[in-house]
This record gives structure tokens, sequence and C-alpha cells, in this order.
């Protein structure tokens, strides 16, 4: 790549059940210009997340898809190269929606100055980020959770389980997790601190996950659907709240064949008067971000809070990373490193 020309990386077709490589292209592009009163921006990570798969279908959501031969959706940190706007100069580090690409050029909007002074820069796309406080508005804003209670959360080791477990044990509550594999129940269980966790990949998961859960579960954090969901819908106590953050388990509908649940969970939904809600982080943002950093942070610096971050060099490689985070390969909040700072 020379000096005046940047990367990025497109959407060239809409997958048809799971996506594959052919579903993306890399394309060399002349760097952008400066903008009157803007900023242009040097990626150093991009945030692969969970979302970026429903944003590849044309249906209706609450965002809109991706077109295609546009370029992918992505939050990113970036530093500063050239600024003409006041609030930023060169050196800067800011979190930006700058899509797949190693540069871009901003306005100013949706920009957010990261500290890196205050913690390191990659967890402003992760446990101090977008997925952070999906978690923490979830949980405390629907989910609720009380002393005692028992608070379950599927996709226990990535970036958004991981803390709705840990916030639920700051709550006073017991937090199980579900995860796929033993080494990541055992990083849920003894570097997150987790009451328990189980293995959803383990042929008698439901009667593990109900003896893990003598008292029923109060709170589930949904992050998966499918069969998870069918091992969790009996174990839910009356007045039980399910905050829904994502179905993996269902991205890929055409491939993902299962019994029809639909039935069965509202029949509990009425019997148990069960509080099943759809959130989008952002809903919450005005009135709940500060105190979300003040309060994740302050759990990261005295150590009640941990995190664990999978990042891959090389923005070429996206395309295969973000299969893999699909399929449960990552550990951790998954990122691409694109660039080193001098």
């Amino acid at each position: 790549m020379s000096a005046a020309m940047a990367k990025q990386i497109v959407l060239t077709a809409r997958p048809q059940g799971r996506p594959t490589l052919e579903n993306f292209r890399l394309e060399e592009v002349p760097m952008p210009a400066l903008p009157r009163g803007g900023l242009l921006l040097r990626v150093l990570y991009l945030s692969l997340d969970p979302y970026m798969r429903g944003r590849m279908d044309d249906r209706k959501s609450y965002a809109p898809a991706v077109g295609v031969g546009e370029v992918m959706t992505a939050q990113s940190v970036c530093e500063v190269m050239a600024s003409e706007n006041p609030h930023y100069e060169a050196g800067d580090i800011v979190l930006a929606p700058t899509g797949w690409r190693t540069h871009a050029a901003s306005d100013g909007t949706g920009l957010r100055k990261l500290d890196p002074e205050r913690a390191p820069i990659t967890t402003g796309l992760g446990v101090l980020g977008m997925p952070g406080f999906t978690a923490y508005s979830g949980l405390y804003v629907i989910g609720k959770p009380k002393a005692g209670e028992t608070v379950v959360v599927a996709a226990a080791s990535g970036p958004v389980g991981s803390l709705v477990g840990q916030l639920a044990k700051m709550a006073g509550a017991r937090a199980v997790g579900i995860a796929a594999g033993a080494d990541k129940c055992r990083h849920v269980k003894e570097e997150l601190r987790f009451d328990a966790a189980i293995d959803h990949r383990a042929p008698n998961f439901p009667q593990q996950l109900a003896a893990a859960c003598p008292k029923g579960i109060d709170v589930y954090f949904e992050n998966v659907g499918g069969a998870v969901w069918q091992a969790v819908l009996p174990l839910l106590n009356r007045f039980a709240r399910v905050p829904v953050c994502g179905l993996i388990a269902q991205y890929n509908a055409a491939d993902a064949p299962g019994p029809n649940l639909l039935p069965a969970t509202m029949r509990e939904v009425l019997s148990k008067s069960l509080m099943l809600r759809g959130f989008i982080n952002y809903e919450f943002a005005a009135e709940h971000f500060a105190t979300f950093l003040q309060t994740v942070a302050a759990g990261i610096k005295s150590g009640e809070i941990r995190y664990r971050e999978d990042i891959t060099d090389g923005f070429e490689n996206a395309p295969a990373t973000f299969l893999g985070m699909l399929e449960g390969k990552n550990f951790g909040k998954t990122l691409i490193r694109v660039a080193v700072r001098p």
C-alpha cells in the first residue's frame, strides 16, 4: 500500500446461511482527504462484533443493512492524523464509527476521545465501550439483580457475558455462566470468579444447568437463543427478568433448524409472569453511560472486574477472524490490530 492509498473491506454479496470469505472483498482506495473543519483518522484497532452478521442481511431491523458493495460497519480506535476541528488535534486517540477501513475522514460526529492514561485504548471497544455498556445497561436497567438471586448469562466468556456475571456478583447475586468448551468454562469460573460455569456442548447440559441453579433462575441475560434458551426456560422463576441482547444461535437461520419454542415460551411468560425485554444499548446511553464508565473503570482499577481480549494482527485478516468469532473460536473481545502507534 503506497502512502497515498488506504484499504477497506466491502460486502460483495448477502450470505445465504453462514457467511463465507466470498462475502467480502479487500479493496485499495485513495487516501481520504481531510474535510474542512474535520479530521483524518488512522485506524489502530478494528472491533469485530456479532451484530455485524445481522447488518449483512437485507431485512428490517433497528439499524440499516450494509449495502452490497458498501464498507462493512464497525467502530474503531483511531489516531488523529490531521485536524481542522478545534476539539481534536493530531495525536489524539478517538473512538470512531469508521467501518472496516484502515483510514477514514470524519466531520467530528460520533467521536469519543479516549485517555490512554486512564485505561488501555483497546478497552474503548470492549469492557469500557459498546459491549461493556450493553452488559451494564441490560443487566442493571432491565435485569435489576438483587442480592441472593441467581443470574445466568450465555456466551459468558465473551465481552458482554463476562461483564454481566461480574456485575451480578457486585450486586450480591450468584453468577452462573454458560460457555463453550472446558477452557472457556475454566476461565469463567477461575479468572472471572463466577459461581459456576456450564459447557453448553455437554450432552447433559440441561441437567448440569439445573444442578447449578437449585433455586431456579431470577435473571437470564440472553445472548444465544436456540438450545440454550430451551434449557433455561423451564428453570426461570416467577417474575424472572430476561434482557434479550443477542441470538447468536439464530443469526444463520438458514442452517439452524430446531423446535418451535414460541408456544412453550409464551406459556411460561404467561404462567410465571416473566418479563422479556429486547434492547439496544444506546436506548439507555443518555441516562446511564457516564455512571457505567465510572463504575466499570473503578471495578477494573480495584480488580473486581477483569477482561480478556482476542487480538489478531493484520487488517486483511478481518473477514476470517469475523467468521471464526461467529463460530465461537474467539476467546474474549475480538479485535484486529490494524496499525501500531510509533
